[in-house]
């Protein structure tokens, strides 16, 4: 495994490589995996927040640089996804202020009709793109949002105005730092008395001194606890914009005379129309918080079977790894995180295979993944970082500052609770129809037979999916928010069910695609231990219901237990699979010095 070469199938580590990358790693991470293992993203000791936000800013300036078609990058899916994956493990500042220019900026901008807009200041980077949707009082109801585009009959061009306080932009990256920044502004298109609704507007911000032009107000917040960017408030104050300035598209045209047309009557649909990039932006954000949490185990497994602790014997010294509830919890993180990728890499090859026949379900799915994989990262990375002890909160021990960062992607690109709301809903009106029950007699059947498993979980989401609608059906009458109330808590049972099937079923179709016999049965224990907690967790429901037997209620512990002793062999390789930056890891404070060998012996 080399920092040159993505790897391909040699050992069992380089199988589950190319099992969590797929077959076209080398093409789609390989570039993004070389790039950031350079020294140019070294992590930097000792930087104030507005030194590192400056670095960031530089950093992707540089990336830029090193992408052949910068502007192509937007509307490649994939390879955008995969950049996510690469670059927050070095610099989650840099990762963000990408995120924002390439998915949200230029890509909102080619969604949009485009015949002769200038797009050479984005190919070299000549003016930075931000994204302005959000305002302090509209977050997840942002189709309220009140912030004006008003058109001016005598220029044909607008008026940018925010109304109120409470309409300011909230919170994105539009200081001066970082040089010329142009903004694709959300705001109501006012035509005459007529309210269209919402659309983007494209902005200029700042010069490239980083002066803010006439009419736009910035005023930083205070730091975040999330990765250090230039967060702001920024407010408009008629700032005249070009007619030129309006994206426009089917689901919305203004004439220079001022006619509207729309193949959209709803005004919230077209608002969704215009911010569809953050859709895709769900597919960032659970990419970055993949990318981050794998190295923060692969740091956290080395770490454990090189650190020394004491045995059972007076004097022994034995490696942490070799003590059960050190190496459990990272055993059952790292099932989480194998199932975690492998239901993203599902969720974006439906998403760009083009052939997909109802886009709200691809959509739904991937903010429902977006939801769980960033809520999953969350718990990885703290355990990690426990496991690591004191070194685990160094910021270039690689997990502490990545943890940090990963809090703003449970609420970036629609807050995690929200977002599952929302699918429950759809789920409960019609956008999910659970498995009926398999038929097969449960007594007899094995906690070792994986395709058992995935029934069980299956029942698990049936149960939560009837429980929702009983309560929804017998919710109290004339009253939607008490009703939905009742419903709500085992509608969010649903979700996390579902995903948690997904998940499972992405990692047992995986283990059908190697040949190699000790990486399927490595690989079908990882499954078996990840759908187990899940059973064991529900449990009682499911023994209510019938699916499962008490006999398969005391052996839920053991089972358990013996798969986690059957994987204790296979951290290091199982680990060594994600293909992390070498170059990063060995620069890790903790992971440099050697352990004193002389000093190991048998647990």
């Amino acid at each position: 495994m080399t920092a040159s070469q993505f790897p391909c199938a040699q050992g069992i580590s380089d199988e589950f490589a190319r099992i969590l990358f797929g077959p076209h790693a080398e093409q789609i991470h390989g570039p993004w995996r070389r790039l950031f293992n350079g020294p140019r993203f070294a992590f930097q000791e000792g930087l104030s927040p507005q030194e590192r936000t400056a670095l960031s800013y530089e950093r992707v300036r540089f990336v830029n640089e090193a992408v052949p078609d910068p502007v192509a990058l937007a509307t490649d899916i994939e390879s955008l996804v995969a950049m996510h994956e690469w670059a927050g493990v070095v610099d989650a500042g840099m990762a963000t202020i990408a995120s924002i220019h390439w998915n949200l900026h230029v890509g909102s901008l080619l969604d949009h009709d485009r015949d002769g807009r200038d797009m050479y200041p984005y190919a070299t980077m000549a003016r930075i793109g931000t994204f302005l949707c959000t305002e302090l009082d509209h977050g997840n109801d942002a189709a309220s949002l009140e912030t004006t585009a008003t058109f001016d009959p005598e220029t044909g061009g607008f008026f940018l105005d925010t109304p109120s306080p409470g309409a300011c932009k909230w919170m994105p990256n539009t200081s001066g730092t970082g040089g010329a920044k142009n903004a694709v502004v959300a705001a109501r298109l006012v035509v005459g008395d007529t309210d269209h609704g919402v659309f983007l507007f494209l902005t200029p911000l700042t010069d490239s001194d980083g002066r803010h032009y006439p009419g736009v107000e910035v005023r930083p917040l205070p730091q975040t606890a999330s990765a250090p960017v230039d967060h702001c408030a920024t407010y408009f104050h008629g700032v005249r914009l070009p007619f030129e300035a309006m994206l426009q598209g089917e689901h919305g045209r203004l004439s220079r005379d001022g006619t509207f047309t729309s193949t959209l009557g709803n005004p919230r649909k077209r608002f969704l129309r215009s911010v569809r990039r953050v859709h895709a932006g769900k597919l960032c954000m659970s990419a970055y918080s993949l990318g981050v949490t794998r190295h923060a185990l692969a740091v956290a497994m080395r770490h454990s079977h090189r650190r020394l602790t004491s045995g059972m014997t007076t004097g022994g010294k034995v490696s942490l790894i070799q003590h059960r509830s050190h190496h459990a919890p990272l055993l059952s993180a790292v099932a989480t995180i194998y199932a975690a990728t492998l239901l993203h890499r599902d969720v974006v090859r439906r998403w760009t295979s083009g052939t997909d026949a109802e886009p709200e379900e691809t959509e739904r799915l991937a903010a429902v993944a977006k939801a769980w994989i960033t809520w999953q990262a969350r718990a990885v990375m703290t355990e990690c970082r426990e496991r690591c002890g004191a070194q685990g909160l160094l910021l270039s021990n690689g997990i502490a500052y990545q943890l940090a960062a990963n809090e703003g992607t449970v609420t970036a690109e629609g807050d995690n609770r929200v977002i599952w709301v929302k699918a429950a809903g759809e789920m409960l009106m019609g956008g999910f129809t659970p498995a009926p029950p398999s038929g097969v007699p449960v007594v007899g059947r094995s906690l070792e037979d994986s395709g058992y498993l995935q029934e069980l979980l299956a029942d698990i989401e049936r149960i939560w999916h009837g429980r929702a609608r009983s309560r929804l059906r017998n919710g109290r009458r004339g009253d939607p928010l008490a009703r939905w109330n009742g419903t709500v808590t085992p509608a969010l049972q649903l979700v996390e069910a579902h995903v948690h099937r997904l998940a499972a079923e992405a990692l047992l179709n995986a283990v059908g695609t190697t040949s190699d016999a000790q990486a399927r049965a490595v690989l079908g224990r990882l499954h078996r231990l990840f759908a187990l907690r899940q059973v064991k967790a529900h449990s009682g429901d499911l023994l209510a219901g019938g699916c499962i037997t008490p006999e398969h209620v005391h052996q839920l512990p053991d089972a358990e237990e013996e798969l986690i002793e059957a994987l204790l062999p296979h951290t290091m390789t199982l680990t060594d699979g994600f293909a992390v930056l070498e170059g990063v890891l060995g620069e890790h404070p903790m992971l440099r010095a050697a352990e004193p060998a002389a000093e190991m012996v048998p647990a």
